[in-house]
């Protein structure tokens, strides 16, 4: 018998605690959930409220303004009123946390400095300079970052690209996958397979023309790059590639939306495997415009894309018979 009255103590005490959590978890939803209709809450900032995003309603008014206590109107009454720098970034060598000294020559309060002084200002920019990279893999990873930086530049990418090259070359440089590779090649191929990741591919082309590197090393390293890190590059989508195609050639709306799909028809029925995907959306920018009655020769697509012409063509056919099929066939 007092084995049994333990049992079913155990047995209350456990229950009881599930109650207390079940409350506790539903007092929580409840406090995320508008008291007249039950939609979810949404917090205003600029007003200082919560209101429903249902009904409208006001749920808390006056909230704590946790932001700055000044106002600006501009970016540069914002640049001079903030009392804090930059976030920290994989962008730079020592993720932007260094000091740095201005290149003007100009006190607190705009005044030039004398001679004198000048020359003390540059020795300690000299100094800090020297101090920025104690080591080899320090001098390494700035002189990659600023590679890579000066790259994604050339090429129109965005921070994100360049964040996730920067990451992908520390990597690299953890892992020691530099002896016997140039610096150079590391950095082209991070920026390639990080523009891969992001949806936003360049051709091996263009990667060539804006690298210190020849063609060929980018590739064998970008090859060994990929394979020692396991990174995770999925095929090119010649998708991807239609809209800068198409605002080079300054196509309208209508022709961009129509490659599109003539590129989805195309995927719905395998003709993409194996095939460049650049040269199927050079084929698709220029077949789109010739349906909607818009003047693209095969040139000037050929120009843009940086792809024969003869590819074009070819795969301009395919493309056309992918569409008419998938145009009639009938849904289930």
């Amino acid at each position: 018998m007092t084995e049994t009255r333990t049992w079913t103590s155990n047995e209350t005490d456990i229950s009881t605690t599930e109650t207390e959590h079940a409350d506790e978890s539903t007092e929580e939803t409840r406090k995320h959930r508008c008291p007249e209709c039950g939609g979810s809450l949404v917090s205003d900032e600029e007003h200082g409220e919560t209101a429903c995003a249902d009904c409208g309603l006001i749920v808390e008014a006056d909230e704590v303004d946790r932001g700055p206590e000044w106002r600006a109107f501009d970016s540069s009454e914002r640049d001079e009123k903030a009392r804090v720098g930059s976030p920290t970034t994989k962008m730079m060598h020592d993720k932007g946390l260094s000091t740095t000294i201005d290149w003007q020559d100009k006190d607190a309060y705009g005044n030039t400095l004398n001679s004198n002084q000048r020359e003390k200002m540059q020795r300690l920019r000299t100094w800090n300079r020297r101090f920025q990279t104690q080591n080899h893999k320090e001098r390494n990873l700035r002189q990659a970052l600023g590679e890579i930086d000066r790259m994604a530049s050339a090429l129109g990418l965005p921070d994100n690209v360049r964040e996730t090259a920067s990451v992908i070359y520390r990597r690299a440089l953890e892992d020691d996958l530099l002896p016997g590779r140039s610096i150079e090649g590391v950095a082209t191929s991070s920026l390639y397979a990080a523009a891969r990741q992001m949806g936003v591919p360049r051709t091996i082309d263009e990667m060539a023309r804006v690298s210190r590197v020849d063609e060929e090393e980018f590739k064998r390293t970008y090859r060994y790059v990929v394979r020692e890190l396991n990174l995770e590059v999925a095929p090119a989508d010649p998708v991807s590639y239609v809209t800068r195609f198409a605002s080079d050639l300054d196509l309208s709306d209508e022709a961009e939306h129509l490659a599109r799909e003539m590129l989805e028809a195309a995927k719905d029925r395998a003709v993409h495997s194996g095939k460049n995907p650049v040269g199927l959306a050079a084929a698709a920018v220029y077949a789109a415009p010739l349906l909607t009655n818009e003047q693209v020769t095969q040139q000037d697509v050929s120009e843009v894309a940086d792809i024969s012409e003869v590819t074009i063509r070819n795969r301009y056919r395919e493309l056309l018979e992918a569409y008419e099929d998938e145009s009639q066939a009938v849904p289930a």
